[in-house]
């Protein structure tokens, strides 16, 4: 454990690192109405800090620079002993207007709303396949020889799909095949494998089975086709943020984002946790983050988490602003998502 003093020097370097990205010197600080001891007494107490490997010298004349572990100790130990303001929920900035819209619209507006909060890169992972289930079905004839099948979802998402057949359908099908998969498939799981059996149950007329064969791609595509989901928001901030002295990390990163997957992987590790996930530096084991910081939450049911919300920046970001932005996101899509659960 630091002393008073060197716990308070070393917030201060941390503060004015993440202000200005230039080593913090012992003038600098000595000048500082919260420090009360002279240069000489800054100089040693932070050759302590380096020697302790929470600060770095960058260079022969430059002042100190924060560690991965000197902002470990600062994220563990200083931001609840330096008060409630610096763990605070977000301000009015923070409030995210979700109302009653769809999932997938809460999910872009929470990335898009905390990228600006914190000038940082959001991600925000929508909840798995195996969570959506089907609410609602309509056949609606658009002519004769053309119908569209419209699945409702219980995230509150909506597909379409349109069907041309050779001749005119008979209504009297079209009504019957809606009345029957609104029995059969509402509050199943998109991802389930009853979903494909109810579509093709021997046990159905040979007409109206082969008709539902041929209305099934709208269900079976779907549960394919809508796997994991980012809502990201926030890469041209990050990129201006961050001056990349590696270029092979930087091209690391845009291929992490642009993949998605290796992302995903270490997301579902934050999915894992029941608190804040921060991990700084070095700590990330992708290596396209590991000159970065993550800080995360997760969102969801009471007893079920559903995805993740998180930050990605510098690690000389204001920790006290991405935890409590981050914190304040995951409880409000956590309502949001309550809400719409519930409503099935």
């Amino acid at each position: 454990m630091l002393t008073p003093r060197q716990e308070l020097l070393l917030a201060k370097v941390i503060d004015g690192f993440a202000a200005t990205g230039q080593p913090v010197g012992s003038k600098a600080l000595a000048a500082d109405p919260d420090v009360s001891a002279g240069p000489s007494t800054v100089r040693n107490e932070l050759a302590v800090l380096e020697e302790l490997g929470l600060l770095a010298h960058p260079h022969t004349s430059a002042g100190r620079a924060p560690t991965d572990a000197g902002y470990r100790y600062y994220v563990d130990q200083l931001l609840h002993a330096r008060g409630s303001t610096a763990l605070a929920p977000a301000g009015p900035g923070m409030t995210l207007t979700l109302a009653r819209s769809e999932v997938d619209e809460a999910m872009r507006l929470t990335s898009e709303t905390l990228s600006q909060v914190t000038d940082l890169l959001a991600i925000v992972s929508a909840p798995p396949i195996n969570t959506t289930t089907i609410r609602h079905i309509e056949v609606l004839v658009l002519q004769p020889q053309v119908l569209m099948v419209v699945i409702i979802t219980s995230t509150g998402g909506v597909s379409k799909r349109l069907f041309t057949f050779e001749r005119p359908v008979d209504t009297g099908l079209i009504d019957w095949a809606a009345s029957y998969l609104n029995e059969a498939l509402v509050g199943k799981g998109l991802g389930a494998r009853t979903l494909r059996s109810k579509l093709t149950d021997p046990r159905l007329p040979v007409t109206e089975r082969t008709f539902l064969e041929g209305l099934a791609p709208a269900f079976t595509e779907l549960a394919e086709t809508a796997g994991d989901s980012l809502y990201v928001e926030g890469t041209a901030r990050l990129l201006g943020e961050h001056r990349f002295q590696d270029v092979s990390q930087l091209n690391a990163l845009l291929d992490m984002l642009e993949r998605r997957v290796s992302l995903l992987a270490v997301l579902s590790a934050a999915l894992d946790q029941r608190d804040l996930y921060v991990r700084i530096g070095g700590e990330n084991e992708a290596p396209a983050l590991q000159g970065l910081s993550m800080v995360a939450a997760n969102y969801g049911l009471p007893l079920r988490n559903l995805g993740t919300v998180s930050v990605i920046g510098p690690t000389r970001m204001d920790y006290g602003t991405a935890i409590g932005a981050v914190r304040t996101a995951a409880l409000q899509l956590s309502r949001f998502v309550e809400d719409v659960y519930d409503a099935d």
